[in-house]
């Protein structure tokens, strides 16, 4: 099928050298009537002063980036670019983006392709039409640098933190609701009284008291020491002299590092002398936040390997190993030249799915390779391993490696002892040993820091090693399954103010204890209390699904808003429909297996139950509202 050209049809945003014109953005957070999934949708036209290419052609450089789409035949040009823009939408991150449909009209197609971030999928459209448009005129594109550029758009989005991403992603594939709370800048998963709040790994459940023990590295340290713990010898200093005579009481070598920090930064291990010492003191003071005094730890550096033991809800699940960025010569190309090949390797993409991060040149790094008699410019031989860093710091590009099942019996222990001590759903455990393999109690073995907020990826995505589902850990510590995550949803396409007072009345009487949240155009209530209603409707339905009281949500989806703004929400147990429109029809389209479904045209009623249908007609002066509250007792 190929779109008629219409020579009537009024250029929107076409240039003028353009074949394609795209116009009519809408973004929909949830379910619309185009897809059942959030979506840029977008209006695709052939303009008409210059003709497109054929249809192959485009498919011939389009299938050598993306071989899939090469292997396919399409409709139209907008069938092709509906799926590059779903491919391209991945980002080369495979993201969970994988829905798209076309809806052709006589002189334009209406395409719906899913999205998370509505200004990386309208920048991904703008991508993918100069890239057809450049193959139209024969002309070189930028693929890959143009692509990077939509990736670091997505990487600085809310969805784009590692954890946050691999959280979002495990909850859309256990079908648990997830969603982001502007206003909050947090994270829901979950609806009404079965939802949890969090930022990462850090949820409202936690404690706020333990997460803030945590940043102090001084008074942690202590408690761990009074549980018998091994923790390195050291001492809270506040000037550069102060930390220079520790270090002398303590014996080289040591480690510095700032009482409130995260991530590594400003942590300096194994310094020899008290040249590096100075160096190390400067970098630490530069990673205290401007709020805080000035408080720096300088303690004994202890030799081994750097790893992180991971608990959550108290028991241990992940280890890994964390080693400094390192290069491997190749007796041609200087240091500076293989950080830079490293740093192109996709496993270096510094996305939120990529297992290691880009390696990050700096002063730490150029006195390290001044200790081994280096520096940027000097060539490697071949085969000999450069480690750029003394200190593991994942961020600044070093290396992962899984070490779960090799963890000693008694370090799992350990690491348990330490979370039940603490109200926080993940605890990461920072140790440094030569294996964790041999028990903390015969080996040398100390622990560094615990964090309150320990990122997941390192343990999914490792560079090395098998993956640890730690994002299923973490959400199964709430939610067994995606149905224990949601609550009772009754949606209807109309119904009036009156008749959902009614319905609420309901339901309060066989459940007097419930929280019912209802909303309809006109109002919001909880329970019988009627709540400000906004202009924006899908804000009331949000606000109610964030109530953490919520039992039930009663909700109003018409087709004026279902135009408009779509769903909040996907699946309902029960969806009764007045008379629907083909729009409304959707509130029907994408319900659970056990979930009812009442459809009234005049007065037949069709009432579809668990795979069966029932089909009658209303006794003469029979009420609608009885068919469906008849049915709310398979929800009760």
């Amino acid at each position: 099928m190929v779109l008629q050209k219409n020579s009537d049809l009024v250029r929107i945003n076409a240039r003028r050298t353009d074949v394609f014109d795209i116009f009519n953005f809408k973004h929909y957070v949830g379910p619309n009537p185009y897809l059942d999934a959030g979506a840029l949708v977008f209006d695709f036209a052939l303009v008409d002063s210059r003709e497109p290419l054929p249809i192959e052609d485009y498919i011939a450089i389009i299938g050598d980036r993306y071989p899939d789409l090469g292997s396919q035949s399409y409709e139209s040009h907008a069938y092709l670019f509906a799926q590059a823009v779903s491919e391209v939408g991945k980002l080369d991150m495979d993201l969970h983006l994988k829905h798209c449909s076309v809806k052709p009209y006589p002189d334009f197609a209406r395409i719906s392709v899913q999205s998370l971030h509505e200004r990386t999928t309208r920048e991904v459209v703008y991508f993918v039409w100069d890239w057809f448009e450049a193959i139209t005129q024969d002309e070189d594109f930028n693929f890959e640098e143009q692509l990077v550029r939509l990736q670091n758009r997505f990487r600085a989005s809310v969805y784009g933190g590692p954890t946050v991403y691999a959280l979002l992603r495990t909850a859309y594939e256990k079908g648990i609701p997830a969603f982001y709370l502007w206003e909050e800048g947090l994270m829901q998963y979950g609806f009404g009284k079965k939802h949890v709040r969090g930022v990462a790994t850090t949820f409202n459940c936690d404690s706020h008291l333990d997460s803030e023990f945590t940043t102090r590295k001084d008074d942690c340290k202590a408690f761990l020491k009074t549980l018998g713990f091994p923790v390195p010898e050291g001492d809270i200093v506040f000037s550069e002299k102060e930390a220079l005579t520790a270090a002398r009481q303590i014996g080289y070598p040591v480690a510095v590092k700032p009482v409130v920090g995260h991530k590594g930064i400003g942590v300096t291990a194994d310094i020899q002398d008290s040249k590096e010492l100075e160096s190390a003191y400067n970098r630490a003071l530069a990673a205290i936040p401007e709020d805080q005094i000035t408080r720096i730890i300088v303690e004994k550096s202890i030799s081994g390997s750097d790893f992180r033991m991971l608990c959550v809800n108290g028991r241990f699940v992940a280890a890994t190993e964390r080693r400094p960025a390192s290069v491997v010569g190749d007796g041609y190309l200087t240091l500076a030249e293989l950080i830079r090949l490293e740093n192109r390797k996709p496993a270096r993409l510094d996305t939120p799915t990529s297992p290691m991060s880009k390696i990050q040149i700096d002063e730490a790094m150029e006195l390290y390779l001044q200790e081994q008699r280096l520096s940027l410019d000097s060539v490697i031989e071949k085969g000999r391993t450069v480690y750029l860093r003394k200190v593991a710091n994942l961020s600044a590009g070093g290396m992962s490696i899984d070490a779960t099942h090799t963890v000693h019996d008694d370090n799992i222990i350990l690491a348990q002892d330490i979370a039940q001590h603490f109200q926080l759903t993940c605890l990461g455990i920072d140790v440094i040993t030569k294996s964790l393999s041999e028990s903390w109690k015969s080996s040398n073995f100390a622990i560094l820091e615990i964090n309150a907020a320990p990122g997941v990826l390192m343990h999914l995505k490792p560079s090395e090693g098998e993956s640890v589902d730690v994002p299923s850990h973490i959400l199964e510590t709430f939610f067994e399954s995606g149905t224990d995550s949601r609550i009772p949803i009754i949606t209807f396409n109309k119904i009036s103010v009156e008749e959902l007072q009614t319905t609420i009345d309901h339901i309060l009487l066989q459940h007097p204890n419930w929280t019912i949240g209802a909303v309809c155009r006109d109002a919001v209530f909880v329970n019988r209390s009627k709540k400000v209603l906004s202009k924006n409707y899908n804000s009331n339905v949000q606000t109610l699904l964030r109530h953490p009281k919520v039992d039930l949500l009663i909700a109003e989806y018409a087709e004026d808003i279902l135009d408009e703004e779509g769903m909040f929400y996907r699946s309902s147990n029960i969806v009764v429909l007045d008379n629907p429109s083909e729009t409304e029809m959707m509130l029907a389209r994408d319900v659970f297996d056990s979930s009812t479904v009442v459809i009234r045209k005049g007065n037949d009623i069709s009432i579809r139950r668990k795979g069966l249908i029932e089909d009658y007609t209303l006794a003469e002066d029979e009420p609608f509202t009885r068919v469906y509250l008849k049915e709310t007792g398979t929800i009760l």
